[in-house]
């Protein structure tokens, strides 16, 4: 018996090791950790070389775009028909996916048939071999009973490279693993199938996809475990694919998500990127080939050509007299007698010397027991090697996915087929192994394709059908913000509509149009130490301005902010009012300046009537304040009382302006021709210069229209103020007028644009029913809307796995300044998931750029609305003073305009397009604190004027 043979043969020849001697000879095959690593990062700067338009027609690796966007989530479902054209067999397949079939969620019930494919079809015209898989299509569903009645969506599974512009087109760019059939290179793939289909006739179905084998496997995989993003193929040929962020694939417009790519790794090499590493065994394998100085890498890996390597070597080194006593058969000589299935009968455990003694006896040699060790040790390092090139390559793939998504560890799972894996013995322990080694901070979970390709690719199609239905019910919500031009014109002419009515001294507007007593900007001789105190928002600011006389554009400005506590926001105004003066005294104390009675002016950032500079009544409040006993009240005397009460320092508090006045007087002391102000932060709100003859409600406050004149005051006595009287007299034709257009859309001139989410928000508000153009635009609403959108979108399963969390439920949780975070340029869409998961809102790479869509189209809208309401504005202002065209300039504050990465430009366009008679310069603010200290100062250098 051979056993006894080997017993004995051991025993007498203990003092020699074959496998050394076999060793000495293969040293190059032999892979070394550091070696991998380096092979490893080539295969990376290869990846990017493929992902780069410009270096793309040079790369190995072609690193094809297939159009799949999304894997599997379990809710997929349909009927689905597949072919799937790749090797020796050909199989047509019905597919079932999901509960709408029939049966149960998540569940797949496949029927298949395989069809053989004769040789000549690999080598023929390329409309034989479609011609051939349309036949068989015909006859499956005669045999199967399917319906030719009906048009059968059908998933087409090719396994060659291909360049794909959509998911149901791709032309094919070189056949491997021995086709060559004629006609099709560089041609549409699913139009030759077309084709064929019509010539066979009696057969109507749609193509929804076109995939890889390596892509189906991933998808197959995908559909029972979610965390599977790579595919792996190690059969007759190798390849892989992966989840790119599309960000990073050149050849695919658009920025948002994940694509999977296909490798096509089996070229890896093809530039020489692997020639310190191929060998004269795998030169002369390549030389022979059909497809010489192509797919280097699968020629070292792929079943294909494993068995060959090995007949290569043991040829060699029969040659040279070191196995058979130097003889060499003419089978050994024969091309191809040597297969991968006898690479994996060498090397299973218990009968691999067995296997490789009846291999090389029936290649007509007479081997010893060593000839027998020798081989099979042959064969272990070639198949060794292969495992390392792969795991080298896989290694590669998975080190890119965690560096795009910035992860010091990954948990992933890869879905592997093909013969070598399922059929070689050793071959996954290997590839395991090597990979985690040379990744130990990579979690790495290997699946095995239960049921080949046929079934991804009908799951490719099942995820089309479900992004494309998700597509359209998301679009169909989002709709609604998305405003044509001729509802942002409509909003224009509204908005004009109210601006004028709110002038008028009878009827009511809801846009009020007070008028703030400022009727000048700067003209730069400003100079002096003021102190600028702004109340507004979510914090109280203390600033102390100094202006040097002389030198226009000089300034400088100290400032120190607090927070204000929400006990206090919504307490007694007295508690406010007294909070404000320790503030103030604090900043003072802070400053040095206690005991300096300084000018001060007041931005107070809500709704107030003014009867003069330094006098106004809070008409409302609003951003969260509810603080009581204040509307209705002269805001100046409330402060000047509180710093009464305190008894710690004096003030000489000589104007109260809006933020919205402060913010366009600063600008002005840049630019003369700062004429409007724009807030668009927590609120929204505009002000410009109005022609003093159009302020008819001013009528009411004045001796004479137009004359700015406060009634009643010619009995007073000379309180500091007398040169606002005398603006009249002095020729001023203009004054400020805070517009407070937050109000717009109060009297319902915005219902057929506000949505039911804005309807939502407004309810729950602490003002039900008013400020609602400020709830469309403005920064402390739109994340509320937003979050009303995302609850609607996952009650109805879009978002979130249709699971509707506690935090999702929480009023406020989603603030305004995760949209700007969120629509970050820079931002990739692991940022926004770490956003939502600080939510805990857990999700997936489709949920967050759903998430990220809707952040973009309440933002958008928000910024077109804003861009409307200014371009009545500024047309207002053109027309005023009858000009042709208007050159403007607007100083703009806020966060949201500031911090927003899109708002600003969407606005500056919106303008330019719905005034297109007016050229506007936007200027950013510094902040209103020196805005105010200028209004103080213009009112100081009146008085002192009116003194001389």
């Amino acid at each position: 018996m051979f056993v006894v043979h080997i017993v004995a043969s051991f025993f007498s020849k203990l003092q020699e090791d074959p496998t050394k001697k076999v060793d000495r000879f293969l040293y190059a095959m032999h892979l070394h950790d550091d070696q991998l690593s380096d092979i490893s990062a080539r295969f990376q700067a290869e990846m990017k070389k493929g992902l780069s338009v410009e270096s793309n027609a040079a790369a190995a690796l072609k690193m094809l775009p297939t159009h799949v966007r999304s894997t599997p989530d379990g809710s997929e479902k349909g009927e689905f028909l597949a072919l799937d054209l790749g090797g020796s067999r050909f199989k047509v397949l019905q597919v079932k996916v999901g509960e709408a079939t029939g049966i149960k969620k998540g569940g797949v019930e496949m029927v298949e048939k395989t069809y053989p494919t004769p040789e000549e079809l690999h080598l023929g015209r390329a409309t034989e071999l479609f011609d051939h898989v349309s036949e068989s299509l015909k006859d499956f569903l005669h045999e199967k009973n399917i319906s030719l009645e009906r048009k059968h969506p059908l998933a087409f599974t090719f396994s060659f490279p291909c360049e794909q512009s959509t998911l149901n087109q791709g032309l094919l760019l070189n056949w491997t693993k021995n086709f060559r059939a004629g006609g099709l290179q560089g041609k549409d793939v699913v139009q030759a199938l077309r084709g064929a289909l019509d010539r066979i006739g009696g057969v109507d179905v749609e193509v929804l996809a076109m995939v890889n084998d390596t892509v189906a496997t991933m998808m197959t995989c995908g559909f029972d475990d979610q965390q599977c993003e790579v595919g792996l193929i190690i059969g007759t040929g190798t390849n892989a694919c992966y989840m790119e962020e599309l960000r990073h694939i050149d050849l695919v417009e658009g920025d948002e998500g994940r694509m999977c790519v296909n490798t096509e790794w089996g070229a890896f090499g093809d530039d020489g990127a692997l020639k310190d590493y191929v060998t004269e065994f795998d030169r002369d394998l390549d030389a022979a080939s059909n497809n010489p100085g192509k797919q280097i890498l699968e020629k070292m890996v792929g079943g294909m050509y494993l068995g060959e390597l090995v007949r290569l070597v043991v040829l060699k080194m029969a040659k040279l007299g070191l196995l058979f006593k130097g003889q060499v058969s003419k089978a050994l000589r024969t091309k191809g007698t040597i297969t991968t299935e006898h690479v994996a009968a060498m090397e299973e455990y218990k009968n691999g010397l067995n296997n490789t003694r009846d291999l090389l006896m029936g290649l007509d040699l007479i081997p010893t027991f060593d000839d027998c060790v020798a081989v099979q040790h042959v064969s272990t390092i070639v198949s060794f090697r292969s495992s390392n090139l792969v795991s080298a390559g896989l290694a590669a793939i998975l080190t890119r996915i965690m560096e795009n998504r910035n992860l010091r560890k990954l948990r992933i799972t890869v879905g592997v087929d093909g013969t070598v894996y399922k059929m070689h013995p050793q071959y996954p322990k290997r590839l395991h192994k090597v990979v985690r080694r040379l990744l130990p901070e990579c979690h790495v979970r290997f699946v095995l394709s239960d049921s080949g390709s046929s079934k991804g690719a009908a799951l490719v199609s099942a995820v089309a059908q479900r992004l494309a239905s998700r597509r359209r019910q998301v679009d169909g919500m989002l709709s609604p913000f998305r405003l044509s031009q001729e509802q942002l014109r409509l909003v224009k002419t509204r908005m004009r509509t109210a601006l004028e009515a709110g002038l008028k001294s009878k009827g009511s507007s809801a846009v009020k149009m007070l008028p703030s007593f400022v009727y000048r900007t700067p003209d730069g001789t400003e100079h002096g130490k003021y102190l600028a105190l702004h109340l507004g928002e979510t914090n109280f600011r203390a600033s102390l301005v100094k202006f040097k006389q002389g030198l226009q554009h000089n300034s400088r400005l100290y400032n120190k902010m607090y927070t204000i506590p929400l006990e206090i926001k919504q307490g007694s105004g007295e508690e406010l009012f007294d909070y404000i003066a320790q503030c103030v005294g604090d900043f003072l104390d802070y400053m040095g300046m206690k005991k300096a009675r300084l000018p001060a002016g007041f931005t107070f950032s809500f709704p107030c009537e003014h009867t003069a500079v330094d006098k106004c009544t809070l008409v409302s409040w609003n951003k969260g304040f509810k603080a009581t006993d204040c509307e209705g009240r002269d805001v100046v005397s409330m402060l000047r009382e509180a710093i009464k009460r305190r008894n710690e320092f004096d003030l000489d508090v000589a104007a109260v302006v809006n933020d919205t006045v402060a913010t366009m007087m600063s600008c002005a002391y840049e630019d003369p021709r700062c004429e409007i102000g724009l807030i668009v932060g927590t609120g929204c709100n505009v002000c410009y210069m109005e022609e003093l003859k159009n302020i008819e409600k001013n009528e009411r406050k004045t001796g004479e229209r137009g004359k700015g004149t406060p009634e009643g005051e010619e009995e007073e006595q000379d309180d500091g103020r007398g040169s606002e009287r005398a603006e009249g007299r002095a020729g001023i034709l203009k004054m400020c007028i805070n517009t407070e257009w937050g109000g717009l859309g109060d009297d319902g001139s915005l219902d057929d644009i506000i949505t039911p989410h804005d309807i939502e928000v407004d309810q729950h508000s602490l003002n039900p029913a008013k400020q609602r153009f400020e709830k469309l635009t403005s920064g402390m609403y739109l994340g509320e809307v937003v979050r009303q959108v995302l609850l609607d979108l996952t009650r109805g399963g879009l978002l979130f796995r249709g699971q509707v969390s506690e935090a999702l439920k929480t009023p406020g949780i989603f603030r305004s300044n995760y949209l700007s975070q969120m629509e970050s340029d820079r931002l990739a869409l692991l940022q926004v998931r770490t956003i939502l998961q600080q939510l805990g809102l857990g999700s997936s790479c489709d949920d967050s750029i759903i998430v990220k869509e809707v952040c973009g189209a309440v933002s958008r809208r928000a910024a077109q609305l804003c861009g409307a309401g200014m371009a009545a504005v500024v047309d207002k202002i053109r027309e005023n003073r009858g000009l042709d065209h208007l050159n403007i300039s607007i100083g703009v504050d806020g966060t949201l305009y500031k911090l927003h990465p899109h708002f600003s430009g969407i606005l500056q366009e919106t303008v330019r397009v719905l005034a297109p008679q007016c050229t506007v310069t936007f200027l950013p603010s510094e902040g209103s604190g020196k805005g105010a200290a200028l209004i103080t100062a213009v009112a100081r250098q009146k008085l002192e004027t009116s003194h001389d």
